[in-house]
């Protein structure tokens, strides 16, 4: 697909470059602070540690393409979109290290980020239950007659979920103004999308609900993302829901434990393909092609983001854990 670069200035290029290299340079850092063993204050905890290392394009690229007042919601590979909408960096590692200057003072930890300032709803762990949640916020939209849109993120192993087949029909039959886009990265856990859907084509899916079938665009190009994402929520706004799809591959595992890529050689080579079309390489060859004498500001980025992780992370450090009255706070309303 051809992509519109007219209105994209080397300004917004390179600031998209940064949030980029910004929310791969987090996940790095969260990547060794989940397995840090000498110092327990330093280690993030939980069972999981779900990133999208490989499919930052995607994430940033859609988010970009959303208004101020329209409205996002995802599953628990949510913390380069919460860093993409605005959500402070600081507050989200706070999160993810459980303190309570976290996104969710420190009670939601990596799966659930939300960040109300900027319409962000999350991050949900129950592996399509953000879906009808999605679907709630597009009615109210609809109902108080706004031109807001909701980006609603799925991933392609979430489509066999009632979740998703009965929130996509109520969609349509309301004709609300959501665009669900799916994060096709061929895998869900450790299971190949055709083995375990008879439909291997996400978008074809929509033809039985009666929505649009959206298109299928390619996840690691951040333009093409951008302009497609853009251009499908400006036709739910007026027209009804959509289903697309972004081709895009995950580096790591499901988790960071899962050793996936390991156990399967098969896996492990169509890694190596992906790999080469890292979405930060892509758009650096394209501002390279594009604009010359870049090497100093591709440089500022490399030691900006590389400043402000680690103040997240000195931040995240120095937070007090949350006490007891926070425990009970948020029980009930006004609480």
């Amino acid at each position: 697909m051809a992509t519109k670069t007219e209105s994209l200035t080397k300004e917004t290029l390179l600031d998209w470059y940064r949030e980029l290299v910004l929310v791969r340079k987090f996940e790095d850092q969260c990547h060794h602070q989940y397995f840090e063993e000498k110092d327990p204050a330093r280690k993030i905890t939980g069972v999981y540690l779900h990133l999208a290392s490989g499919s930052e394009a995607t994430h940033v690229g859609a988010v970009k393409a959303l208004g101020k007042d329209d409205h996002v919601i995802t599953a628990y590979r949510d913390h380069g979109i919460a860093i993409a909408r605005g959500t402070d960096p600081k507050r989200v590692m706070a999160e993810m290290f459980g303190k309570r200057t976290g996104t969710s003072g420190g009670k939601g930890g990596s799966m659930h980020l939300a960040d109300r300032s900027v319409n962000f709803w999350g991050g949900y762990a129950i592996v399509g239950g953000h879906i009808p949640l999605g679907v709630g916020i597009a009615l109210k939209e609809k109902y108080t007659k706004t031109k807001n849109a909701v980006l609603c993120f799925i991933g392609d192993g979430a489509l066999n979920n009632g979740y998703f087949h009965e929130a996509a029909n109520m969609a349509q039959i309301w004709r609300l103004p959501i665009v669900f886009l799916v994060e096709n990265n061929f895998v869900g856990m450790g299971t190949r999308i055709e083995e375990s859907s008879g439909q291997t084509q996400p978008t074809k899916r929509a033809i039985g609900y009666g929505m649009k079938e959206g298109p299928s665009i390619d996840g690691q190009n951040i333009l093409e993302v951008y302009n497609t994402v853009k251009a499908e929520l400006d036709w739910a706004r007026e027209n009804g829901p959509v289903l697309m799809e972004a081709k895009t591959y995950r580096f790591e595992g499901h988790g960071v434990s899962d050793k996936l890529y390991d156990s399967r050689d098969d896996l492990k080579a169509e890694l190596s393909v992906w790999e080469k079309r890292d979405p930060i390489n892509v758009l650096r060859a394209h501002l390279e092609s594009s604009f010359k004498n870049l090497d100093k500001d591709l440089a500022k980025i490399d030691a900006e983001t590389t400043q402000a992780v680690q103040e997240a992370l000195d931040f995240a450090i120095a937070s007090p854990a949350p006490d007891y009255n926070d425990l009970i706070s948020h029980v009930y309303v006004g609480m």
